[in-house]
């Protein structure tokens, strides 16, 4: 049985780790409010953009460049999100195995992959593995951008239409609830447009200057490069989300513990004096 001294300074320990704790769950709370806002402006700008996009082509058939598949899938690109850090739960542990499932997948078949970690964990994760990331993209991780995230875009859109990629997927995870962030494998080029036949009215004739496939050509990119830019929104708030999980998880552990070290340690002083009593009576009665 320990003695009263090491159980004071389990007690002192924990409280030290408890403050610590509450104080990473309210920074974590307040980034996800933060990016909960941010998502949920962008979403519906995106949907609409989307929207637009899915009318002008599904009037007339038209098709861009960004939307043709290619014959033959040679090489892919993959682009994995994690977290700069960890104290996140399974957060990184849960995307790093989709995207090394996703990785031997390819590899298996003979097709060429590249990886773009974005986020240090994935990094580092894909370097052990044998797929070293092109550039360091955890600044974009650690403060999501439309920038920074519409360069990457620009980055693989050009090599997707210079035939570098036959096809560009996305691994992260999706911000769902707070208590849940389930992991995404998605498409992003060739992008696809699902026309719904239904909502389409082929009786209305639209007036578009100058015609329908430059408006087309022009929207596409910005659907593009928003894409990505909504991605790294969902995935960081995703982090926050799990972080604020996985310190409140942590905080209620440190609590039960506390009060179990607390009882045990009342205990043992009580025993101690109830030891020191009897010896003082033993004292008396000699």
């Amino acid at each position: 049985m320990p003695s009263l001294k090491e159980i004071k300074g389990r007690i002192a320990s924990v409280n030290s780790t408890l403050k610590i704790t509450s104080a990473m769950k309210m920074v974590a709370s307040a980034k996800l409010r933060k990016a909960q806002n941010a998502i949920g402006n962008m979403i519906p700008y995106h949907q609409r953009l989307g929207g637009i996009l899915t009318n002008l082509i599904g009037s007339e058939g038209a098709e861009g460049v960004y939307t043709k598949g290619k014959a033959e899938i040679r090489n892919v690109a993959l682009v994995c999100f994690s977290s700069n850090s960890s104290l996140c739960g399974g957060f990184n542990a849960n995307v790093i195995r989709e995207a090394s499932k996703v990785v031997d997948e390819y590899v298996s078949k003979g097709i060429g992959v590249t990886v773009y970690s974005v986020g240090r964990k994935m990094a580092e994760a894909m370097r052990k593995k044998g797929f070293p990331s092109p550039e360091d993209y955890s600044s974009m991780s650690a403060s999501p951008n439309y920038a920074d995230a519409s360069l990457l875009g620009l980055e693989l859109s050009d090599a997707f239409l210079l035939d570098k990629f036959d096809k560009v997927e996305f691994i992260y995870n999706h911000f769902k609830s707070t208590s849940s962030q389930p992991t995404v494998r998605e498409t992003y080029l060739p992008l696809s447009v699902e026309v719904d036949e239904g909502a389409v009215n082929r009786d209305i004739k639209y007036i578009v200057e100058p015609d329908r496939q430059t408006q087309i050509d022009m929207l596409l990119p910005k659907v593009i490069l928003l894409k990505i830019y909504t991605v790294l929104l969902d995935s960081s708030a995703a982090e926050h989300a799990a972080r604020t999980v996985a310190m409140q998880i942590a905080t209620d552990n440190g609590n039960d513990l506390l009060q179990e070290l607390t009882l045990e340690y009342n205990k043992g002083r009580q025993q101690k004096i109830t030891s020191e009593i009897l010896d003082l009576e033993g004292g008396a009665l000699e």
